[in-house]
């Protein structure tokens, strides 16, 4: 389950009456832990769920998360650790980086509303997307945790007195870019996170082996939607597979009035059957899909392309070079747990647009998002120092 399905359902779990504050990662400077978008949801009993950190500022965010439930009022907290000094915590960790958390009261319209969005994005196929208002300047007639939020279903809630931030809410979506703006006013300026909220990551399995259950897990816990498609019709794989989100029993050649497919969807050939994968190819190549790897030698996949283009080698060659075949990275996986941990990091590695290669030989970053994966987890280790 990804962390936003992770927060809704915390956020469901609320007692009647029951106080709460939600801490989200607004903006970023230099290094961090998270990226913007992160969350943590605390309730007035001290629980909470989601990660902002590596455990660093937890404790001063739930502390201001108890004042905020008392008087309903947003705060934006600055966390920094561009110091040298030991100034809070004494842990001298050196991230160098800027931290920005709004905390705003689990009862407000705007995360009544981002709860809402958050529901419907992970069980669509189309992204929303929220602007928030998290620094105020000057006189300018706006406040903190002021919030617009676009539905999957292209309903807008809220209202601005800058029409370009309408504007700007609905390009994000199209390019699927997150971002923090500024926007002047005649009294003086509003700092905004301007946030898209990407559908779950759909990935459909063909084939029901017991090495496709590892992939299954890997998926679950990374909040994938996956589906797995038996392509030899046995009733038996809707127990085995009873983690999926969806088990379809379909024959090779009826796949694409059964299952649904997109150019958001990740696909993986492991029938272990050489006509299903040749009937699944010729159905698949064709579609604009987001990615899609076949199991097995790479002496096999050639002979299935040569099949399929009737010895055509320069066409065979063109669909191998898209294809990921063999699939998976180069980790020297054996069992099914670790061929499975190789084909989920290719298909991670893929939808972050990255090579899969070590962050030692990586210039600049490990920071640098691509804009389908702004909310990707990268982890480094972070102290930090707090002031509002």
């Amino acid at each position: 389950m990804n962390e936003g399905q992770i927060i809704v359902d915390a956020f469901r779990r609320l007692k009647r009456g029951e106080r709460a504050a939600l801490a989200t990662v607004v903006s970023v400077e230099g290094s961090s832990y998270r990226r913007p978008g992160a969350r943590m949801l605390i309730t007035e009993s001290g629980e909470t769920t989601g990660v902002l950190s590596a455990g660093c500022f937890e404790r001063d965010v739930c502390e201001r998360a108890a004042k905020v439930m008392m008087t309903g009022e947003p705060v934006l907290v600055k966390y920094d650790t561009t110091t040298d000094d030991d100034i809070v915590w004494g842990l001298g960790l050196g991230c160098n980086g800027v931290v920005h958390v709004l905390i705003e009261s689990a009862t407000s319209e705007r995360v009544i509303g981002l709860m809402q969005l958050l529901a419907e994005c992970a069980e669509s196929d189309i992204s929303g997307a929220i602007i928030t208002v998290f620094h105020v300047a000057g006189d300018a007639k706006m406040t903190i945790g002021t919030t617009a939020l676009l539905y999957p279903d292209g309903t807008i809630d809220g209202e601005f007195s800058i029409p370009s931030m309408f504007d700007d809410l609905i390009e994000a979506v199209t390019t699927a870019a997150s971002t923090v703006k500024r926007y002047e006013t005649q009294d003086g300026y509003v700092d905004v996170f301007l946030e898209v909220i990407q559908p779950r990551p759909r990935l459909v399995i063909f084939g029901a082996g017991l090495d496709v259950v590892p992939v299954v897990g890997l998926a679950k816990k990374l909040g994938w939607h996956t589906t797995v498609v038996d392509t030899r019709a046995r009733v038996s794989s809707g127990e085995r597979f009873h983690e999926a989100d969806n088990v379809l029993l379909s024959r090779p050649e009826d796949v694409l009035m059964q299952v649904p497919l997109s150019e958001r969807t990740m696909v993986v050939l492991m029938t272990h059957n050489y006509l299903h994968d040749l009937e699944l190819l010729r159905q698949l190549l064709p579609l604009p899909l987001r990615y899609l790897g076949c199991l097995g030698p790479k002496r096999r996949t050639e002979t299935l392309l040569l099949e399929l283009f009737d010895d055509d080698t320069r066409r065979a060659a063109a669909e191998l070079r898209r294809l990921h075949a063999p699939v998976g990275l180069d980790i020297g996986a054996e069992t099914p747990e670790e061929i499975a941990l190789s084909i989920v990091s290719e298909i991670k590695a893929e939808l972050c647009e990255r090579t899969g290669g070590q962050l030692r030989e990586r210039e600049g970053s490990i920071h640098e998002i691509a804009s389908t994966a702004l909310f990707s987890f990268e982890v480094a280790t972070f102290a930090a120092v707090c002031e509002v």
